[in-house]
């Protein structure tokens, strides 16, 4: 089988941080793919260094068929990019700052105009189209970094945060879209996100990556049949443990006062009959697994120090500089 994107260990070293640490990942055409992450993983690393924008320390990877390090010319013909620093002019308009994608990438004059409406509508900034920038919202100025990335129809659509600072509905209009996009058009989509119902939603499959690895990488519903079928949480005063402990589907318990945790094997589960052994029931709670359990259970609960944009970006002016 042939890959839209194929890497091959591939690396990003900064002194002792391993910012990507042996990539291999293999996404196929047509593919929405979503690289979740905490902050520092590696996540926009990776894709900086697919997009051309930065070289690897080691490895390579191909998109499109084409090698980045050999054939960065070609990549980037192929490719659209939406990364998550600010990118678009605010000292021209919105029609301007399209209008100057299209110029860069040689757009056919006869197809210019009509491809900047339609992104214009799709986005919703046509009443706004001909207004400076700077005079944008920070929503508006991400939906026309949007426009912007699909303006040239790309066979490759990489989107580092690509809803980043959006209002809930703007934000479910472009996930329908982003979907729609890859089935019409069988564009290869990577996208790198912080919203898990974004990833749940839009992802074929995702790989999760920590400390520039990927730990764990599937289907969003294999990732959640891994870690069982959810959680019951009860509030019982008597629950009979030795009765709850012989029936199948529970993998694990917690008790803790008058609270009762049950983990679950899998979603298939006869609730009536886990009720009937826990006693005098006061309250039921029931908590499917999501994605975020997932990304919990790989990356752990604490609080990452460092800020991946911030510190992604400092690296890679410093690495010009020298």
């Amino acid at each position: 089988m042939q890959y839209t994107i194929e890497t091959f260990d591939l690396s990003k070293y900064y002194s002792n941080i391993k910012a990507v640490d042996r990539l291999n990942l293999k996404i196929k055409e047509g593919e929405i793919f979503g690289l979740l992450g905490p902050n520092g993983a590696g996540k926009t690393t990776a894709i900086s260094m697919l997009c051309t924008i930065l070289p690897p320390t080691s490895g390579t990877a191909t998109v499109n068929g084409f090698d980045i390090i050999k054939e960065p010319a070609q990549v980037r013909k192929s490719i659209g990019i939406v990364f998550q620093a600010p990118s678009v002019d605010d000292l021209l308009t919105g029609r301007e700052n399209l209008r100057m994608h299209t110029l860069l990438f040689k757009m056919p004059r006869e197809i210019r105009k009509r491809r900047i409406e339609e992104v214009l509508k799709l986005v919703d900034l046509e009443k706004r189209a001909d207004d400076l920038v700077r005079t944008y919202s920070g929503g508006m100025r991400r939906r026309l970094e949007l426009a912007r990335g699909m303006m040239h129809d790309p066979t490759v659509l990489f989107l580092d945060e690509p809803t980043l600072g959006l209002d809930p509905q703007t934000r479910e209009h472009m996930w329908k879209y982003i979907s729609a996009l890859a089935k019409r058009e069988k564009m290869t989509i990577l996208l790198t996100t912080h919203y898990m119902e974004e990833a749940e939603l839009l992802c074929d499959r995702v790989g999760i990556i920590d400390a520039g690895k990927i730990i764990a990488l599937n289907e969003p519903d294999k990732l959640k049949s891994q870690l069982g079928g959810g959680k019951i949480i009860i509030r019982t005063r008597n629950p009979n443990i030795a009765a709850l402990k012989k029936i199948d589907c529970i993998k694990a318990m917690r008790r803790k006062g008058d609270l009762l945790q049950i983990v679950l094997k899998s979603g298939e589960c006869n609730l009536k009959k886990i009720l009937l052994k826990a006693g005098d029931v006061k309250m039921v709670e029931l908590r499917p697994t999501t994605l975020n359990d997932v990304f919990l259970h790989y990356t752990g609960r604490q609080i990452r120090e460092e800020e991946a944009e911030g510190g992604f970006w400092q690296r890679m002016m410093s690495e010009r500089k020298t």
